[in-house]
C-alpha cells in the first residue's frame, strides 16, 4: 500500500477489475492514446491520471461518444490553462450527440409506424383470406 507521500499506482489487473474491463481493452485504450502508463521493464504502472482517464473514457462511451471525440476532450483538458475551453468543447460535443440521438429517435418512430401499418395490413389480409380452398387447419386434418 502506498504511503501518503507516494502517488497511488495500479496494475492493469487492478484497473480491469475496478472498471469491469478486460486487460485487452485497457491496452487498446493505451494504443489509441487515451492513457499512457509508465513502464518499468515490461510492466505497465498506472497512476491516478490513467485511472481517471479510463473512468472518463467509459463515461464518454456511455454517452455514445466516439473514441476520437473522447480523446479530443481529454487532450484539451491536458493542454488547457483553464477548464473553460474543455467545458465549451464538451457542451458542443453533447449538443451534437443530442442532435444525432433526436434524429435517430425520429427515424425509429417512422420505422415503428411503418411496421405498425404493415402488421395491420397483414392481419387484415389474413382475416380476408381465412381458410380458403386447399388450406387446412389443424382441426380439419
Amino acid at each position: 500500500m502506498p504511503s501518503r507521500s507516494d502517488p497511488a499506482t495500479y496494475t492493469i489487473s487492478d484497473l480491469a477489475r475496478e472498471f469491469a474491463l478486460t486487460t485487452r481493452a485497457i491496452r487498446f485504450y493505451e494504443d489509441e492514446g487515451l492513457i499512457a502508463p509508465r513502464r518499468s521493464g515490461r510492466s505497465r504502472i498506472y497512476g491516478e491520471r490513467e485511472r481517471v482517464r479510463i473512468k472518463l473514457v467509459l463515461r464518454g462511451k456511455r454517452l455514445g461518444l466516439s473514441l476520437s471525440e473522447i480523446r479530443e476532450l481529454l487532450d484539451l483538458y491536458e493542454t488547457a490553462q483553464s477548464e473553460r475551453p474543455q467545458l465549451a468543447k464538451f457542451l458542443q460535443v453533447l449538443a451534437e450527440r443530442r442532435a444525432r440521438l433526436k434524429q435517430q429517435q425520429e427515424d425509429i418512430a417512422i420505422v415503428l409506424a411503418e411496421i405498425d401499418a404493415l402488421e395491420r395490413q397483414c392481419r387484415k389480409r389474413l382475416r380476408q383470406v381465412g381458410n380458403g380452398p386447399g388450406e387446412h387447419t389443424a382441426s380439419s386434418r
